[in-house]
This record gives structure tokens, sequence and C-alpha cells, in this order.
């Protein structure tokens, strides 16, 4: 028979971390997320209960970071609770062109980046059209034109699901934060190195020890028209 004595300290230990979840800091509740997810289904509830109550507004990467625990986890009510209540996932996959982003969402989830980074360009020329397809890039005139609400789905994804480390609107807040000076740009999201770029794919980084701001590529190789037209997009306005 367990100790009421440990049963009432764990409980308290339990909600001491769900006061913190609830109400602390960005940087508390990305400590706060690991440790729920250490005592298996006691910090599962806090955490499908905190998501539960965050419904309602726009997931940002505290509530991916939280939706990925539960994600991975192995437990039958982790993914009865996610069918239930998140069935498409926390960001809403919305699409002006008929676009299903599900497999975006499922890559980034699983923190595949690499294929993640992939999918976002082959969807983009998806959606610029059947020429954008066959030649698998964009133009920069294709960017201009790019649907906002696809934009912004496709950014969000990345936003939510990598700890807000990538996205393009990552990538422009760092971009206007350095004067919109495109050679200082490049190394501080880690595209070049002194006179040399980074070479696909073996030399990025695809994980979250990468620089802030290195993914996606958005046609790396393609020179600056094409990212100029991407941070430039009405999306961010």
């Amino acid at each position: 028979m367990t100790d009421p004595m440990i049963l009432s300290g764990t409980a308290n230990h339990i909600d001491s971390l769900r006061q913190k979840l609830i109400a602390g800091s960005e940087k508390v509740q990305q400590q706060i997320i690991p440790q729920l997810a250490d005592l298996g289904n006691e910090g599962l509830d806090v955490l499908q209960e905190f998501l539960l109550k965050r419904r309602d507004t726009p997931a940002t990467w505290i509530d991916g970071k939280a939706y990925k625990v539960v994600y991975n986890s192995d437990a039958p009510k982790a993914k009865e609770f996610l069918q239930t209540y998140f069935p498409e996932g926390i960001v809403p996959l919305k699409s002006g062109c008929g676009i299903n982003y599900n497999s975006l969402q499922k890559l980034l989830v699983a923190s595949d980046f690499q294929a993640a980074d992939l999918l976002t360009i082959q969807t983009m020329c998806e959606v610029a059209g059947t020429q954008a397809v066959q030649r698998k890039w964009l133009y920069f005139t294709e960017v201009e034109n790019f649907p906002i609400q696809d934009l912004k789905t496709i950014n969000h994804l990345w936003v939510v699901h990598s700890e807000g480390k990538f996205g393009f609107s990552v990538q422009r807040e760092i971009w206007l934060g350095l004067g919109k000076n495109w050679e200082k740009l490049w190394p501080k999201i880690g595209w070049k190195s002194g006179n040399k770029w980074t070479r696909y794919p073996h030399e990025f980084t695809w994980d979250l020890s990468a620089p802030r701001g290195h993914l996606p590529l958005s046609n790396q190789l393609r020179g600056v028209r094409v990212m100029s037209s991407l941070l430039n997009h009405p999306a961010w306005s």
C-alpha cells in the first residue's frame, strides 16, 4: 500500500508544475514540459488539460512542445484524447486551393525536418502550378502571388513544431533585425560561412541544434530574388 504522505507529496509536486505551466514564462514552460513528460500518466493529464484550455487560441511553439509529448506517448488515453480534440493537430490546416497539409504536419511533429523541408518546397510548387511542379523550384513571381492563407499555414506549422526556431516569419524577423542586410543574414542563419555557401544536404543541420531561422530552405540556391519575395510577402503585413 502506497504511503499517503508520498501520494500527497506527488500530488503537490504535480500541482506545482501545473501552476508553473499555466502561469510561467515561455522559458519556465519550456523547462516544465519535459518534467511532466517524465511523470507518466499524471504528467500527460496536465499536458492534455493545458492543451484543451488553449484550444481556442492560435497555437504557439509551447503548445507544439506539449502536443509533441502527448502525440509521442504510447498511452491509449493520449491517442484517444488527440483523436477526440485534435484530429488534425493543433494548427488549423487552412488552404485556399485545396492542399492537404497533414503530411507536412506529421513530419514536423516527428522532428523529421529534412523530409519536412523537402515536402515544403514540393507543396509550394504544387500550389504554384504544373510548371513549378515540373521544374521543382519557384520563380520569385510565383512566390509573390503565393496564396496568403497557404503561406501562413506552412509557416505556422514550422514555427509551432520547431520550438519557435524555424519558419519564414522567423527568417523575416532576423532579416529585419539586421536592417534587411542579406550578407549578414546568410551566416546568421547558417546558410553561409565566410565566402563558402552551405552545401545541400549534408552541411545543413536537420535538428533543433541548428541556428535560429536555419529552416526551411526555400530555394536557398536560387538567389536573393526568391527570398526577397518570400520575406516581403503580404502574408506578414
